[in-house]
């Protein structure tokens, strides 16, 4: 697991702490959970990241912040997975979600005479609500749980072949040892 390489890219926490901004959350921002990174923080925030970078909303960061503080998981990993969908990659990952709306609402697609975009998105929100909500809430909430698994997996994974090394060593150790 990439865990130094991650720390490093992390702001400090008493600078996220003493933000001028952040001083609403008062001594919500002390848990020391929101900053640490181990396999429950950190598959926690990519729960809650992935799942609201799915959402249609503006802002999406300070739900994807409160629900970090609630659940008291890796806050600034959870800020940075709802940028996962950007200026540049929302049209193709909304219009996926609407297309998984419509198939699980068994509505045809709406046609399009253009490129899906946010203009066409707007223009056409009265007609294609239900599906486009269902399909990026379906797709939030799937995206969530295989954010979370394949990080519990990476982790143990990666565990279990620090300790499988750690072993070897020990074991050539002891054989090295054994032959002086």
């Amino acid at each position: 697991m990439p865990k130094k390489f991650l720390k490093r890219l992390m702001p400090d926490h008493r600078v996220i702490r003493e933000h001028r901004h952040l001083r609403i959350f008062g001594t919500l921002l002390h848990d020391p959970n929101l900053f640490h990174l181990n396999r429950r923080s950190a598959s926690g925030a990519f729960a809650n990241g992935l799942f609201w970078a799915f959402m249609p909303m503006p802002f999406q960061m300070l739900p994807a912040a409160l629900f970090a503080i609630l659940f008291r998981v890796n806050l600034p990993l959870s800020i940075a997975l709802v940028w996962i969908t950007n200026p540049i990659t929302m049209p193709p990952i909304f219009y996926f979600c609407y297309k998984v709306g419509s198939w699980l609402l068994g509505v045809p697609l709406h046609p399009t005479d253009s490129e899906f975009s946010v203009e066409w998105l707007q223009a056409e929100l009265a007609v294609i609500w239900q599906p486009f909500l269902l399909g990026c809430f379906v797709v939030g909430i799937i995206s969530s749980l295989l954010g979370y698994a394949a990080v519990r997996g990476l982790w143990r994974l990666h565990l279990v072949r620090h300790w499988q090394h750690k072993k070897r060593e020990r074991e050539l150790r002891k054989t090295f040892e054994q032959k002086l």
